[in-house]
């Protein structure tokens, strides 16, 4: 659901309190965190949707990556896993579904959490996630609230993804295209989350159907400052940047530019129509977006390198109206 459509969706709720809920969903929060005693908390998250590539054990693979990340993005350990199945088993049968299922699995075990059950209901349309229980301490925890101005801002994987998966689905794809974006949506964010909290860094988040620029805002909005993004040194996905210019562009991307329209500035002429529908695209289990103290910059980067993960500066939090972002050539 488009972000904004989202917002008058949830502000009808009735707000949830209590001592111990320590991030609820009255804020920009990637998952709800509950204290269960002093030193340890729960964080709960729940992710689901149709698949994105044909082949049923790579989906699942991407599916609970993508569910998994919440959990990373604010420094947790994902413990118990629940299937959320969704599947014309009498159109389709139960072949696919047990290889998604399998791919699932493997990526649950890769993260070193356990399958404890699940739900199914019969669907026209396939879709399948995962609810992830993790721990933490609460002294411990990372938000996407604790952005602090001159942080440098890291993002952990490409972007560019939902570009691609259109790109596929028009037959405009490259096999090294769609090879690439496979491959980088199926890797957990766990060694970027455990670089991070070796390092200790301001805030967080995992970059997802909102985009770069969505997910940014949220942050900045949290964190009560502004960002500052060079789309230069934004790393992107092989083909992204083609797809935009033939306008293989989906939908979520134009919500995504409504919702970051207000704040949004662009520096110059280097930075057109093509390149904000990147910083806008919906992204499929995306990398982590980190607000680091800049004397720990390249501290992280070293851990990050060190555990196989390629990671990118790409701007800075800077003093301003909340929210406000300004891009950069």
């Amino acid at each position: 659901m488009p972000p904004g459509a989202l917002a008058q969706v949830l502000c009808h709720l009735p707000e949830m309190k209590h001592q111990d809920l320590l991030v609820g969903c009255n804020s920009f929060a990637d998952a709800g965190v509950f204290r269960l005693r002093e030193d340890l908390a729960l964080v709960q998250t729940l992710d689901f949707f149709t698949p994105v590539v044909d082949d049923p054990y790579t989906f699942g693979q991407i599916a609970a990556a993508n569910a998994l990340s919440d959990v990373y993005a604010m420094g947790a350990e994902p413990r118990l896993v629940m299937n959320i199945v969704c599947y014309p088993s009498k159109k389709l049968g139960t072949a696919a579904l047990a290889e998604i299922l399998k791919g699932g699995a493997d990526k649950v075990i890769e993260a070193g959490a356990l399958i404890v059950g699940g739900h199914s209901v019969e669907d026209d349309e396939p879709k399948y996630g995962l609810s992830v229980t993790g721990i933490i301490h609460p002294d411990n925890l990372i938000t996407n609230g604790g952005a602090k101005v001159d942080d440098s801002l890291v993002l952990t994987k490409p972007i560019g993804s939902g570009l691609v998966l259109t790109a596929l689905k028009a037959n405009l794809a490259s096999a090294e295209e769609i090879a690439a974006a496979v491959k980088t949506m199926s890797v957990l964010n766990k060694n970027a989350a455990l670089a991070m909290m070796e390092v200790g860094v301001s805030a967080a988040t995992d970059i997802t159907g909102f985009g770069l620029l969505g997910h940014a805002r949220e942050l900045a909005l949290a964190s009560g400052v502004a960002l500052e993004l060079s789309f230069g040194r934004v790393p992107l996905l092989p083909g992204a940047l083609r797809a935009a210019g033939m306008g293989l562009v989906p939908g979520g991307a134009y919500a995504n530019r409504d919702y970051v329209q207000l704040g949004l500035t662009v520096s110059g002429n280097a930075v057109g129509e093509r390149e904000l529908d990147v910083l806008c695209d919906p992204q499929t289990s995306g990398g982590l977006l980190i607000s680091v103290p800049a004397a720990k910059e390249n501290e992280l980067l070293q851990n990050l390198a060190a555990r196989g993960v390629t990671a990118a500066v790409i701007g800075q939090v800077t003093a301003g109206k909340a929210g406000e972002i300004k891009i950069l050539a």
